[in-house]
């Protein structure tokens, strides 16, 4: 609040002017956010794609509970990765997760060359799980990259907050964001460019040759960047500069020894009906986002000509271009709508889209998707956290905020337990292929949230209890 009020009363443009002169420490925190979005995006979102039939050889089931469990731990570790951060420092924190993710990554890429032969396997729900050493070291590589990368967002925030102070603090956040999905748009477009061999894309009348590399030349893109963000970092980010730049003073203290357990236990968001009632609608809606890198891919890659998933980091990379876009100028433009309003249209909208692909695989549809499902992630996801801070009473907004990430945490993880299952009925790799149904069903599951939230609407919007504190 403090932060947002102090920025008012300057004019934008000298926000902007005092921003681009800010300290080294600022910038040297998003050299490492510009890097980690292209490293981190880029595996992602071929990710199914690498641990698949086409890579390392795991059934649909498998690879949709590997990269599920990934994604999943990835939001865990994020939960306590703010603990660490503040423990040991932002610049050994940043140090400490890109070492973790140069060498999980390493691992990752190199599973697939260690010999399969013999494995030792268990059933788990019917699925056949293998534990020859490739599945292990890739596994070995999955965990560490999941603690890398989740103890380095809440490090870049708590970054942001170190260098800056509060006449900046609002859209130095923003342009976090902004560079992190700037990353994942110049990945996007240069990862076909590695992966394709043969004539790409012709230019003035010039063709474009692929590099040939497959899936792993763009892992071994992704590990040189996180290698050349490692020695950035440890070479420019010294000790020197972060004690000459860190803006922020010592936390305040609190009179949070002075309470009581039962005071306590009263404070606690989970014995907040109406937070976690909110939190938990929205999770219908979040499976989409899951699906993005758990479906879209075979999706794209079974269904789609060749020439089409060729492209495919093209299609995706719409999102974050109209994301960097679009949430900063939407969220301007319906600043006095309320919350709860842009919340239900927004979830409708990125509902709704998804019936788009029921009748069955074509390109305009996908892209129709892929740009409307986009606006609709702009027109909520910016509004989301600002209703919960307005849910949190003094004093707990920070134990809010982190539970806010629950239903992130549990789509990333139980959609991938279905994902793979539905992939080999409905779209399996070989055999009669039923898109429309797949989609249908995810459709009809989104939907649930605007419902809910329709349904609830009086409840969400109700005035905060007076005795609220």
């Amino acid at each position: 609040m403090n932060e947002t009020a102090a920025e008012e009363k300057l004019p934008l443009k000298e926000i902007m002017r005092m921003l681009f002169k800010a300290s080294r420490g600022f910038w040297l925190v998003n050299v490492v956010n510009f890097g980690d979005g292209i490293a981190y995006f880029g595996m992602l979102n071929l990710m199914t794609l690498f641990l698949g039939l086409k890579g390392l050889g795991m059934s649909d089931e498998l690879t949709g509970w590997s990269v599920s469990l990934f994604t999943g731990l990835v939001t865990l570790f994020m939960f306590g990765g703010g603990f660490i951060s503040d423990r040991i420092g932002v610049r050994r924190a940043l140090t400490l997760c890109l070492a973790m993710l140069l060498g999980g990554r390493l691992l990752l890429v190199l599973a697939p060359g260690l010999s399969a032969a013999a494995p030792a396997t268990f059933s788990l729900f019917a699925t056949e799980i293998s534990l020859s050493p490739s599945f292990m070291l890739c596994w070995a590589g999955l965990l560490a990259m999941a603690f890398g990368e989740g103890v380095i967002q809440p490090a870049l925030y708590a970054g942001v907050k170190e260098y800056t102070d509060a006449r900046t603090a609002t859209i130095s956040y923003s342009l976090l964001y902004a560079i992190m999905n700037l990353g994942i748009v110049m990945e996007s477009f240069v990862s076909p460019l590695i992966r394709t061999d043969g004539p790409f894309i012709k230019i003035r009348g010039r063709e474009i040759m692929g590099l040939g590399l497959g899936i792993p030349g763009v892992f071994w893109l992704c590990i040189a960047v996180t290698l050349l963000m490692l020695l950035v970092h440890t070479g420019f980010f010294t000790a020197r500069v972060e004690a000459r730049d860190r803006a922020a003073g010592d936390a305040p203290v609190t009179d949070e020894k002075r309470r009581t357990l039962a005071e306590k236990l009263k404070g606690l968001p989970f014995l907040d009906a109406r937070f976690m009632f909110f939190i938990f609608a929205l999770l219908p809606v979040r499976t989409l986002f899951a699906h993005q890198w758990l479906t879209i891919p075979d999706y794209i890659m079974r269904c789609f000509p060749a020439s089409v998933g060729a492209k495919y980091e093209w299609i995706t990379a719409l999102n974050p271009i109209i994301i960097v876009i679009f949430v900063p100028l939407i969220a301007a433009l319906t600043r006095k709508v309320s919350v709860v309003t842009m919340m239900i249209a927004g979830t409708a909208l990125s509902a709704a889209t998804t019936f788009l692909l029921v009748p069955g695989p074509n390109l305009t549809a996908l892209l129709a998707y892929v740009i409307i499902f986009s606006f609709g992630e702009a027109v909520w996801s910016s509004r989301f956290l600002e209703y919960v801070a307005e849910l949190a009473p003094a004093g707990r907004v920070g134990a809010y905020m982190g539970l806010a990430g629950i239903p992130w945490f549990l789509a990333k993880f139980t959609t991938g337990l279905y994902s793979g299952r539905m992939l080999a009925v409905f779209v399996p790799a070989s055999g009669l292929k039923d898109s429309s149904t797949l989609w249908l069903i995810y459709a009809l599951i989104a939907c649930a949230t605007p419902l809910t939230l329709i349904l609830a609407r009086r409840w969400l919007t109700a005035p905060l209890s007076a005795t609220k504190s």
